[in-house]
């Protein structure tokens, strides 16, 4: 904090010039990237939680790890230097808090701190914030407001459409808010679901659970991938090349697979469907469990790393049951078919989350409401007409931190030049008809179900969604900053 203000009713405004809400991975990344290229700027990070980490302290679901490899997911800034490429929460945790005191950004988080509303004023050049602190109100004005919020809401979930859930009598629980005293040893479980959370939760519910069923209305592709890192690679290349080579490799195979799977999908399909067929006991067949409607990477292809999905599978503790639910009873959930599963204890419901972009704050543009869903996004950073604020959106093909760094180093060029035009405002101008397309390129279902509460992106120039990271690092580093934006 370099200064304070008073608010309306005389009460006292901190004053910084950057607010980046949420110490969670986007956010802390913002952060660097402020203090690095925006040396002579002051910034405040507000956290509503208690520590860092965002979505990898909130979750706490057994086995609860990443579903893209940490040299990418993580930092460019900070080395990932663990054996393995994919990594649990606790390990995540660890890692942000190491590079988070590395950089000094710890000093400036604010724990405790939720953002109630924000609002800008053309008169002001400023963004006054209210935000709540252990129930007390507190006041924040800046002069650029970055939401690093995530794309999920933290405090309810995505409401499954499942019938007669109410009748059935055991536990119901959805990952996000799974209990700490949650007793499952030989219990028998059901996941209701088929995305990354089912992949990860299987595999480590079988460990004390007597059966675990997963229960899908639609399959979704399931590649085992190894994760473990070779001792001859750390033997061969010298400790400061490794890092930057083993984050190289990763950007280039997940850019090809997710290529390769767009140009060839149904070569791509005859090749998973090979790899997952060698992978699956012989109890399971590949069709119907294993053969998606959609092509791959129409949705987020879920990894297995070393295989623990499917070696869970061939444990005979675990089974994978296709269909639609028609309804429960107190102890069964009966299918579409006619097909039963008996016994039920507890009911997993894997079914997604409920998408939200800016969190659950109050924005107010010289004193209207601000709707998201009724604005298109510049270059995946910018919200249309609103000043000097940052959305952070990541990628939904690759590691999401990948187009949250894009996003960070994009809107400090912009920072910077407005510090040397000595602009005060600047804000994304649309003056020409544009159709919209979705933001977030995927078709699972918890996106589509909500994709028309989110901002939208365009058909044309800037407004485009994101390409790949290596178009977009060029953009963000060197493009136009002319383009769709007005300075003032």
């Amino acid at each position: 904090m370099d200064k304070s203000d008073t608010t309306a009713d005389g009460s006292s405004a901190a004053y910084t010039d950057f607010v980046v809400v949420g110490a969670g991975i986007s956010g802390i990344n913002f952060a660097y990237r402020i203090q690095t290229t925006c040396p002579s700027l002051s910034y405040t990070i507000l956290e509503s939680r208690n520590t860092i980490g965002g979505t990898w302290d909130l979750f706490n679901y057994p086995g609860i790890r990443s579903d893209s490899d940490l040299y990418t997911f993580g930092f460019s800034w900070y080395p990932w230097t663990e054996d393995c490429a994919i990594a649990d929460a606790p390990s995540i945790r660890r890692y942000l808090e190491k590079a988070t005191r590395s950089a000094d950004i710890d000093s400036h988080i604010r724990f405790h701190h939720k953002v109630l509303s924000a609002s800008w004023k053309d008169e002001n050049a400023d963004w006054r914030l209210e935000v709540e602190h252990e129930g007390i109100i507190k006041h924040f004005r800046c002069r650029y407001l970055i939401f690093g919020t995530g794309y999920y809401d933290y405090e309810h979930p995505l409401a499954a459409d499942i019938p007669q859930l109410d009748h059935f009598k055991g536990t119901v629980v959805h990952p996000q808010f799974w209990p700490a005293d949650l007793d499952y040893s030989d219990r028998k479980m059901v996941i209701i679901g088929s995305g990354a959370t089912a992949v990860t939760l299987l595999p480590n519910l079988v460990e004390k659970a007597s059966h675990v069923t997963m229960l899908q209305r639609s399959p979704s592709y399931v590649l085992a991938a190894n994760n473990r890192s070779s001792p001859l690679l750390k033997r061969l290349v010298p400790r400061a090349l490794l890092f930057p080579l083993l984050r190289s490799y990763f950007l280039a195979v997940s850019f090809t697979l997710f290529q390769f799977c767009q140009a060839f999908p149904n070569l791509a399909k005859r090749l998973i469907k090979s790899v997952t067929e060698k992978c699956l006991p012989p109890s399971i067949p590949h069709n119907p469990h294993f053969k998606p409607h959609y092509k791959p990477w129409d949705q987020r292809l879920c990894l297995a790393p070393d295989g623990d999905f499917f070696e869970g599978l061939r444990s005979g503790k675990a089974s994978v049951a296709t269909g639609t639910i028609k309804g429960f009873t107190d102890k069964s959930i009966i299918l579409d078919s006619g097909d039963t599963i008996d016994d039920v204890d507890i009911v997993v419901t894997a079914t997604g989350l409920k998408l939200l972009l800016v969190g659950n704050i109050k924005v107010t543009v010289n004193g209207q409401p601000l709707d998201p869903s009724k604005k298109f996004v510049w270059r995946s950073c910018m919200l249309q007409d609103v000043p000097n604020s940052c959305l952070i959106v990541g990628y939904t093909n690759a590691s999401w931190t990948l187009g949250a760094d894009s996003t960070a180093v994009l809107f400090c060029r912009i920072v910077q030049k407005m510090l040397k035009t000595r602009s005060t405002s600047v804000r994304p101008f649309l003056n020409t008809s544009m159709e919209p397309v979705p933001l977030l390129n995927l078709s699972s279902t918890y996106i589509t179900k909500l994709a028309n509460t989110l901002p939208k992106a365009g058909n044309k120039g800037p407004w485009k969604p994101r390409i790949n990271y290596y178009v977009d690092y060029c953009i963000s580093r060197w493009g136009s900053l002319k383009d769709g934006l007005v300075f003032s």
